[in-house]
């Protein structure tokens, strides 16, 4: 990732007529093709497509009828957000022809700030899944290091930022898939409060937990993308010492590294004056199966008639998980609904006496390609629970989430922390994660 590829940059560069959008968009074509064959970060380069659009920006520019900060600006979307005329496969063979006649109401938003879309990436089979391993399509890798994974389910989104191939890119978390690959990756991701971002267009996967999110350079870019696809009120900032909860715990079900980055950015909070008090939340163990109930029913019930249709084309993944949701019971999945509501009760009456909840991002570093189990506090567990550790639950409540990359006092791989509101507070999470990035940043420098 280089400063180079911040919105921030590009429009400085735009405004002052050193470089065209063109230009521009078409170094990042460059680089995704270039790369492509050793990240497999996207299944679709649209290079026609975003060059037309590059140059109506640059039209628009030499009038003075720009249409904003994002008029010019490259990015990238899952496969995931239907594309009007650009093949949207959802990561799967089930789709590999599938050319929309609609767009996605976020890509139709982001069409018109002038954003250029250069292309569609690539992820875990239709977002079922925390790792980015996909047999069709490719799996993703770290850019940091090609030998490791860069995480799911937007894995391909989270490589293109991190790689310096656009300065953001569209994704979902359903569990955490915005936030794993952005930890895993060093950037910044962001998963909104439930609905504040539009998921018209979207391939679902599981209806009642899908969120739209966005994973960028910094939580600045991150900030002004979402204020052009959500209502979203400009960033505010606590008026009185940060009030910072934490559960207990967490930090001891990380590896070295990701609890030493924890415990320092808990440091450099309590140097601006932030308070720290613990905050239970509701039996995690429980929270993954209702999590994973919802998720196969509701899967079930969107694939079931491509399944009877083309079964052998679905990867293993998805015909297990699918094969799973035809056991579940009405009853199941409705008991799994009402927890929902129990949960999101309990969270938002804990977070009355906190601005913030303080957890690690993922307990562990970006695994090698390949890995099936990871040893967590002396346990052996499946290294998608591993990865979801800390994202999942916050799904089910609907809660805005950020996560954004700090510096380890050990260096190597990237790591990162995550920052989660009450449901609605996204305004004032911005504004926190502005702090703490400006903090984390001073300290990396």
């Amino acid at each position: 990732m280089t400063d180079s590829r911040s919105i921030k940059t590009i429009v400085a560069a735009l405004e002052g007529g050193n470089r065209s959008a063109v230009e521009i968009v078409r170094e990042c074509i460059a680089a995704a093709e270039r790369t492509n064959s050793s990240l497999r970060s996207f299944i679709t380069v649209a290079a026609d497509h975003a060059l037309k659009q590059a140059g109506k920006s640059d039209a628009r520019r030499r009038a003075g009828r720009v249409l904003g900060p994002l008029d010019g600006i490259p990015y990238a979307a899952k496969d995931m957000f239907e594309t009007r005329g650009i093949r949207t496969t959802g990561g799967s063979r089930v789709l590999e022809n599938n050319v929309p006649d609609t767009s996605a109401a976020a890509i139709c938003m982001l069409d018109a700030a002038g954003a250029a879309l250069i292309g569609k990436t690539n992820l875990h089979e239709f977002a079922y899944g925390a790792t980015g391993e996909n047999r069709w399509a490719g799996t993703v890798v770290n850019p940091h290091d090609e030998t490791r994974l860069a995480g799911g389910s937007s894995s391909g989104s989270a490589a293109a930022v991190a790689a310096g191939i656009v300065p953001f890119a569209l994704g979902t978390d359903t569990g955490g898939s915005v936030r794993v690959p952005a930890a895993l990756c060093g950037i910044a991701g962001y998963k909104p409060s439930y609905g504040l971002i539009s998921l018209d267009g979207v391939i679902p996967y599981c209806w009642s937990l899908d969120h739209a999110g966005v994973l960028a350079t910094s939580v600045e870019d991150l900030e002004l993308v979402v204020r052009h696809i959500a209502k979203l009120p400009p960033a505010t900032q606590p008026s009185a010492a940060l009030r910072v909860a934490l559960v207990e715990g967490f930090e001891e079900k990380c590896e070295e590294p990701v609890q030493d980055a924890f415990l320092a950015t808990k440091g450099h909070m309590r140097r601006l004056g932030a308070m720290f008090g613990a905050i239970e939340l509701p039996d995690q163990s429980v929270a993954r199966t209702v999590s994973l109930t919802i998720q196969l029913a509701e899967t079930l019930t969107y694939h079931g008639p491509n399944r009877a249709r083309a079964r052998d084309r679905f990867g293993a993944d998805m015909r297990g998980g699918m094969v799973l949701g035809q056991f579940l019971s009405a009853e199941s999945y409705i008991q799994c609904k009402r927890m929902l509501g129990t949960y999101r009760r309990a969270f938002a009456q804990a977070m009355q006496m906190f601005d913030v909840l303080l957890t690690p991002a993922c307990p562990i570093m970006a695994p090698q390609v390949g890995t099936v189990d990871v040893d967590i506090a002396g346990q052996t567990i499946p290294l998608g629970n591993a990865l979801t550790l800390f994202t999942s639950f916050f799904n089910l409540v609907g809660a805005p989430a950020l996560v954004l990359p700090v510096a380890s006092p050990s260096g190597g791989l990237p790591v990162a922390v995550q920052i989660v509101g009450s449901p609605g507070s996204d305004s004032q999470l911005f504004g926190i994660a502005l702090i703490l990035e400006n903090v984390c940043r001073a300290c990396r420098s």
